[in-house]
């Protein structure tokens, strides 16, 4: 009797569970209800990672692209449109990333935005085939040439971290050419940038160790870092995500690296999570930034920024990753806008937004960063400084510069 009680009670949650799922899926899919009479709803694609093995690092970047659409249709708008991003979660999962793009695709959508690059390089001639194009958040040299229906909004990790290798080089006073060690994560977004820093940097007077590979869950990386403090290597540049950054960066706090090896990787991994994470390993920690940090309050797109946020969340995210999604947002708003001046917005197309995209010629996100695409040029930008954290905050310690086209290599 038990046991049959027991099976009734599983059976009713069960019920009561997918009924729920249910719920929010008619919810979610629903069109908006408070647009007025008439109004007409432009959808964005979105591709998103929040979950997964990388799905705690891009949740931010997700908010910031959702508050920027809302920021746009209540602030900018366009008179009788409303843009609304239609979403999907990728899981980190290549088999669900194509499903997600499966569905848009077939939706029509004009434009669909993505963190998750891996799949989408196997996607590009199907993308033409669909006429869909993407602008994707996380580069890799595959995505960017040649060029076809992807925009990256950024250089190529390889050529973002060059800011770095020039900056520690122009500083070098020692005998012999100085050790770079590159620690990467052991996935496309990894090891693709490998060989083309590992080529620049061995080209301007750099010594290269070894490769050494990080997961992406980091229980332990002192066998990593007893390999490199082995190697008496001069700069570390770390190319992960900051769930695996920062259990690297405690580690280093424990061996007491800090002090002996400059430490430094991309831009997603600095910022307030990895000073929380390891306060005294990430001091003097350095990175290749494409936009200013979320303090200077002076740049009339941070301040706007900060001020929505706190508007729809009631708190700042103190990490790059939020600050990137709302300049995705911006691209995508725009793309669409200048697409439906063209040729009308129940017109908007993926080819109308494929010709807004490449007549974006130092679009302006209110002072963060300015945008160019092209016909043949697909990196949104390629201007870049190095902050360095002092004092658990973000200082710039560099002139901001284009970095150069690695992708492809320029010798």
């Amino acid at each position: 009797m038990r046991n049959r009680l027991a099976k009734q009670k599983h059976l009713g949650v069960t019920i009561l569970a997918v009924a729920l799922a249910a719920l929010l899926l008619l919810a979610a899919c629903a069109p908006p209800t408070n647009l007025p009479t008439g109004e007409k709803v432009v959808e964005i694609g979105d591709i998103a990672v929040l979950s997964g093995a990388a799905g705690s690092a891009e949740q931010p970047c997700f908010l910031g692209r959702q508050d920027y659409v809302r920021f746009f249709n209540e602030e900018k708008g366009i008179p009788g449109v409303t843009l609304k991003l239609v979403w999907r979660d990728s899981g980190t999962e290549v088999v669900k990333f194509l499903s997600a793009y499966r569905v848009l695709a077939d939706s029509a959508l004009p434009v669909i935005y993505t963190s998750h690059p891996g799949p989408l390089e196997g996607l590009k001639p199907q993308l033409e085939k669909d006429q869909t194009p993407f602008v994707a958040g996380a580069v890799t040299s595959q995505l960017v040439y040649p060029p076809g229906w992807v925009y990256c909004v950024w250089a190529t990790p390889s050529e973002a971290a060059t800011a770095v290798l020039d900056y520690f080089m122009q500083s070098w006073r020692e005998e012999g050419p100085p050790k770079l060690q590159l620690l990467v994560l052991d996935g496309v977004y990894g090891r693709e940038p490998v060989e083309d820093i590992t080529k620049y940097a061995e080209s301007i007077g750099f010594e290269v160790l070894p490769l050494e590979l990080s997961p992406y869950v980091v229980l332990d990386a002192i066998p990593q870092l007893l390999r490199i403090r082995e190697r008496e290597a001069d700069l570390v540049y770390i190319n992960h995500i900051i769930t695996g950054a920062g259990p690297i960066m405690r580690d280093v706090e424990r061996l007491e690296l800090q002090d002996k090896i400059q430490f430094a990787g991309n831009e997603f991994i600095q910022g307030q999570s990895l000073i929380n994470m390891a306060p005294v390993g990430a001091e003097g920690f350095l990175a290749p930034r494409p936009s200013p940090w979320i303090d200077e309050t002076e740049i009339p797109g941070i301040k706007t920024m900060i001020d929505m946020e706190m508007k729809y969340r009631g708190k700042v995210h103190e990490d790059p990753v939020y600050l990137s999604g709302w300049v995705y947002g911006a691209i995508l708003c725009e793309a669409v806008k200048r697409a439906g001046e063209d040729v009308g917005y129940e017109n908007v197309d993926g080819p109308a937004v494929k010709r807004a995209l490449e007549s974006m010629k130092d679009f302006d996100v209110d002072g963060i960063t300015k945008i160019t695409f092209g016909p043949e040029d697909r990196r949104g930008t390629r201007s870049y400084a190095v902050y360095e954290v002092q004092g658990g905050k973000m200082i710039r310690v560099s002139d901001w510069r284009e970095v150069p086209i690695l992708v492809p290599w320029e010798q």
